[in-house]
C-alpha cells in the first residue's frame, strides 16, 4: 500500500482459501507496535492469530507497519496523531479497490480502534470492529488510567517516580505531563527527560472521538475486557448510545487490555505474565465470526 505523499507502507496480505472476489478487513494498530502487534518485548501477537481466524471464515486481511516501525520507513515519534489515520484511509481505499476484494472494513485496536471507526464514519468503512477502543478524548483517557493506577495500588518504582516529581498521586502526575505537553511545539519534544512523539500526543489528547462516532452508520462492534485498567470498560454505555448505526458491545469477564484472561486483581503487574500467552481464542473466534457475517451482507 501507498500513503497519500507517496510513501510506501510495508505489509501483509493474508488471503482465505476461496476464489475472489472476498471481503477483506484492515487491521490498524496502536503506537510502535508492528503488523503483527508487538514491539521489542511486548508481544501482543494480534495480527496473525486474527488474520487466520478471519481466513477460516472466508475473508482477507491487510496490515502493515506505520511509520517508522518494521519494514515501513520514516519516525514514528515524528508522525502525527492525524497522519495515522490519512494513512489508514489511504490503505483502506487501495484495499477496497483491488478486483479481488469485494467489500473492505476495519478492524482497530487501542488507538487504532479511534482511527477504525472513523473509517467507518467518514471514508467508507463497510463494518468496524473497536478493541479496547475509548469515547472519551484521549486527555480524559490518560487521566482516568492515571486515577485506576492510584486506585489499584502503585508499584514500588511508580510510587518512586511519582515521589521524585513532587507529586503526590499518579493522577497529579499525569495532569502535570498533560500540561507540559500541551505546551510544546514542534513534532518530536522531551518531557521529563523522555523523548516523545509531542504533535501525535498533543492531538491524541484534543481528539473527540465522540464526533466521529456520532457519525457511524454501518455495523459496529464494540469490545473492551472487564479488568482493562488503560481504557474505562464504561466507555462501551456511550458508545452505543453514540453510534446511529448498528452497533453491539461486549464486555468480556476477565479479559485485560492485551486481550488475555486474567482471573486476578486488574492490574498492569501482571502484563509480562500475560504476553507469554496468545491472545484469547474467544475473543478472536468471536470477532472473525461477526465481521464475516456483516461483511458478507449487502
Amino acid at each position: 500500500m501507498t500513503a497519500d505523499d507517496g510513501l510506501r507502507l510495508s505489509g501483509t496480505m493474508t488471503l482465505p482459501g476461496v476464489q475472489g472476489p472476498y471481503p477483506a478487513v484492515l487491521l490498524l494498530l496502536p503506537g510502535n507496535l508492528d503488523r503483527e502487534g508487538n514491539a521489542g518485548k511486548g508481544r501482543v501477537e494480534l495480527g496473525r492469530a486474527l488474520a487466520a481466524a478471519l481466513a477460516a471464515q472466508g475473508v482477507a486481511t491487510y496490515r502493515y507497519d506505520r511509520r517508522g516501525v518494521g519494514a515501513t520507513p520514516g519516525d514514528w515519534r515524528a508522525t502525527a496523531f492525524y497522519q495515522h489515520r490519512q494513512d489508514a484511509a489511504a490503505a483502506l481505499r487501495q484495499l477496497a479497490e483491488r478486483p479481488d476484494v469485494s467489500v473492505a472494513g476495519a478492524i482497530g485496536y487501542s488507538e487504532g480502534a479511534l482511527h477504525a471507526a472513523a473509517l467507518g464514519a467518514r471514508e467508507g468503512a463497510r463494518a468496524v470492529v473497536m478493541l479496547c477502543g475509548h469515547a472519551k478524548t484521549g486527555e480524559e483517557t490518560l487521566l482516568w488510567w492515571a486515577a485506576r493506577q492510584d486506585e489499584i495500588g502503585l508499584p514500588w518504582v511508580m510510587r518512586l517516580m511519582v515521589l521524585l516529581m513532587g507529586r503526590r498521586t499518579m493522577r497529579d502526575l499525569a495532569a502535570r505531563m498533560v500540561a507540559k505537553v500541551k505546551a510544546t511545539t514542534g513534532d518530536v519534544a522531551r518531557v521529563y527527560g523522555m523523548r516523545i512523539g509531542a504533535r501525535a500526543y498533543r492531538e491524541f489528547l484534543t481528539y473527540d472521538p465522540r464526533k466521529d462516532l456520532a457519525d457511524v452508520r454501518v455495523p459496529l462492534l464494540a469490545i473492551t475486557g472487564d479488568k482493562d485498567v488503560q481504557v474505562d470498560p464504561d466507555d462501551l454505555d456511550l458508545i452505543a448510545e453514540l453510534v446511529p448505526g448498528p452497533v453491539e458491545t461486549r464486555r468480556f469477564p476477565d479479559l485485560t487490555h492485551l486481550l488475555r484472561r486474567d482471573p486476578g486483581p486488574a492490574t498492569q503487574r501482571t502484563y509480562g505474565e500475560q504476553y507469554r500467552r496468545p491472545v484469547d481464542p474467544g475473543l478472536v473466534a468471536d470477532v472473525a465470526t461477526w465481521t464475516a457475517a456483516r461483511l458478507r451482507t449487502p
